[in-house]
């Protein structure tokens, strides 16, 4: 049996104004169906990009929906919205490809912006043939791989943008982002990064755009610079709480140094990252083998980001944080990233649900996404029960686990990952002008 409720998803741009060739189809009213058996509902919504998990057997609701507005019409409804409202945390979608418009339906659901980064632009342009038309007339016009490259990314994120303006335009800045990172092999390059974030700022154009710069030792006077130049700024690849600090100082320094009247129009997120923090510390501890800390597995990653909350709090209080807000500044959200579980023993809202606090952002994949509207809570959980996230952050100490050697580890596997990322599209974008016995570098 099902529930049928009809639903108008709102388009909130209109096709002339979308960057290149993208154009709208109008958008229908639709029927959002529950129903019991998940192979039907399956069928049902495939075309949503919305898939649902294989490996839960219950029947459930992966979009619950619809509640009234005053004008009698129907809007969809699901728990991001109350994480929103409610929580005051901004759901946003770790996932970018084409056609963008397939974004559309997740913004009627809850979801506030986007993250990318090479890893997805390599997975996105590498399986789908929606990047050929363009690609082939770059590469026909004398573009290079890598300029080609930038071009089929910047285009992505331009018409990305376009579809979140309007919440960047509701919230006055506040959220409606889009984010685009720079080469991944600038991370131990301060000067490169300033003049790649510079370019990328330029040629997006967007005022809801944020460039992602590394949290690396060389990239933290980058971010200085960047934000100084009244650039926004995504700071990515940040795993351990001395590093997050020296974030936090960086973004200070830098609307310090501005020089701006206004600084309501810069603004930051700080992406912390969560669960492969729990993966490498998990191996760690299985490593040492006693009951103690095997009890421990599943739990430094989530005690680490509620300390980081309270540094956050601690930072953006006070006498110099109150002088910048004399000048309109805007605090540099916690971003929670790679919130997806790797282990399937675990919850899989376990690095959603825990840290759900105001002011902050969780961006989610899609296994994270689809399970929080299936059967996500909203709970001020961030700093429920901070003793608690102590006494773990402390065992985890007096075991041996080193967290200045667990974020360095994960900082040199994120930026190594995302390189072989970059290099391996590439590749693939090199052999593609081959098959098309197009020219070479």
């Amino acid at each position: 049996m099902a529930s049928i409720s009809k639903l108008v998803i709102p388009s909130p741009v209109s096709s002339s104004s979308v960057s290149g060739s993208l154009k709208f189809r109008p958008l229908q009213p639709k029927c959002l169906i529950d129903f019991h058996s998940r192979d039907v509902f399956n069928a049902r919504v495939s075309s949503s990009r919305l898939s649902v998990r294989n490996d839960v057997g219950r029947g459930s609701l992966i979009v619950r929906c619809s509640q009234l507005e005053g004008n009698g019409s129907q809007i969809q409804r699901t728990t991001l919205h109350d994480l929103y409202e409610q929580g005051g945390q901004s759901p946003w979608y770790d996932n970018l490809c084409r056609p963008v418009t397939d974004l559309l339906p997740l913004i009627a659901s809850g979801v506030r912006g986007v993250t990318s980064n090479p890893a997805i632009f390599q997975k996105a342009i590498s399986s789908s043939n929606a990047y050929n038309d363009q690609f082939r007339e770059l590469v026909q016009a004398g573009k290079d791989i890598e300029s080609a490259y930038w071009e089929l990314v910047v285009k992505d994120i331009q018409d990305a943008c376009k579809l979140f303006e309007p919440i960047y335009d509701e919230t006055d800045g506040g959220d409606g982002y889009v984010s685009v990172e720079v080469s991944p092999k600038l991370a131990d390059d301060t000067l490169g990064t300033i003049e790649a974030a510079k370019w990328l700022h330029k040629v997006v154009n967007r005022p809801n755009v944020y460039i992602k710069i590394p949290a690396t030792a060389p990239c933290i006077p980058s971010i200085k610079e960047v934000i100084s130049l009244g650039i926004s700024v995504n700071v990515t690849l940040i795993f351990s709480i001395s590093r997050y600090e020296a974030v936090i100082d960086a973004y200070l320094d830098g609307l310090e140094a501005s020089g701006l009247s206004d600084l309501s129009r810069v603004t930051s997120v700080a992406s912390f990252f969560v669960s492969r923090v729990d993966t490498l510390i998990d191996k760690l501890l299985e490593k040492i083998g006693t009951p103690e800390a095997l009890d421990l597995r599943g739990k430094a990653a989530v005690a680490q980001a509620a300390l980081a909350y309270q540094l956050y709090q601690r930072k953006f209080s006070g006498p110099r944080w109150e002088a910048l807000v004399k000048k309109g500044a805007k605090k540099q959200r916690l971003l929670w990233a790679s919130t997806s579980v790797k282990n399937p023993a675990y919850p899989d809202t376990l690095y959603v649900s825990p840290l759900v606090g105001p002011d902050t952002v969780s961006t989610m994949p899609d296994q994270a996404l689809q399970a929080f509207i299936d059967h996500g809570i909203v709970s001020r959980t961030i700093d429920s029960n901070v003793s608690e996230a102590e006494g773990i952050y402390s065992a985890l100490e007096k075991l041996g686990i080193d967290w200045g050697y667990v974020g360095s580890q994960l900082e040199l596997e994120g930026v190594d990952s995302f390189k072989k990322s970059f290099d391996s599209l590439l590749d693939s974008l090199q052999e593609k002008a081959n098959s098309l016995k197009l020219v070479s570098l």
